[in-house]
């Protein structure tokens, strides 16, 4: 399969490296300052675009991408108010656009277990709720597009907290308080915490490496070639089989 990599930084190399091991080719990389590459026969040739940058940036990556007839799978977080006019495109227009917050097999597990604990949880109302994450210093958003993935499956499955806020700005009880850390170079971890008077439950996802991010995106670009729509890690792993 033909791929482009939009961002060509660690994750770009990390993902390019698995793309080859894999018996892919990458036709074409596009950096910063870079954006004339997209009018490119290389980038037009490619059969799926893996788009990893910044949420100031991949809106406009997204559009370039699809004006040249390319699909998009991409993992930048950040840029979610303009979901709708992806979605769009891909309704109206015939794009094709795969979108996850992680594409990590483990963290996609640990939604599904996220959403379980807590339908499970919504039982026992002493037990209030809040979330941790902690990535490197360099991730720009925050909290991360994993952590409001999580928070959004809380919402979801209980009647007990009525939105998410980051740090502070959770007031009240009714919201659900997510803690962000930058620290190092830790590719990511993510807690939910349940606590009580008598005790805690806590589930974590820790991330080694950013290999599984990788290897994630590529499974997502060989499922996404010859598709339509809008897609996700839901699709590709189908956890209700």
């Amino acid at each position: 399969m033909k791929i482009a990599l939009i961002g060509y930084g660690k994750m770009g190399h990390e993902i390019e490296k698995i793309a080859r091991e894999r018996g892919h080719e990458i036709v074409c990389t596009i950096d910063m300052g870079e954006e004339k590459k997209f009018g490119s026969s290389e980038f037009k040739s490619a059969e799926v675009a893996i788009e990893f940058t910044s949420p100031e940036s991949a809106l406009h990556n997204y559009r370039r991408a699809f004006a040249a007839g390319v699909p998009v799978v991409s993992g930048t977080t950040g840029w979610l108010a303009h979901l709708d006019e992806i979605k769009e495109a891909c309704e109206k227009n015939g794009r094709t656009f795969f979108y996850a917050s992680n594409f990590s097999l483990g963290v996609n597990i640990f939604f599904a277990l996220n959403n379980y604990l807590a339908k499970l949880m919504n039982r026992y109302p002493d037990y209030d709720v809040r979330m941790e994450e902690t990535h490197h210093i360099h991730k720009l958003d925050a909290p991360s597009g994993t952590a409001i993935t999580l928070a959004e499956g809380i919402l979801a499955n209980s009647d007990r907290k009525e939105g998410w806020a980051l740090g502070d700005n959770a007031a009240n009880d009714n919201m659900l308080r997510i803690d962000a850390f930058r620290e190092g170079e830790v590719p990511g971890i993510h807690s939910v915490i349940y606590e009580s008077d008598a005790d805690t439950i806590r589930i974590t996802h820790d991330a080694k490496s950013r290999k599984g991010f990788a290897l994630g995106a590529v499974l997502a670009a060989e499922f996404t070639r010859g598709k339509k729509g809008f897609l996700t890690m839901e699709d590709l792993l189908d956890f209700t089989r």
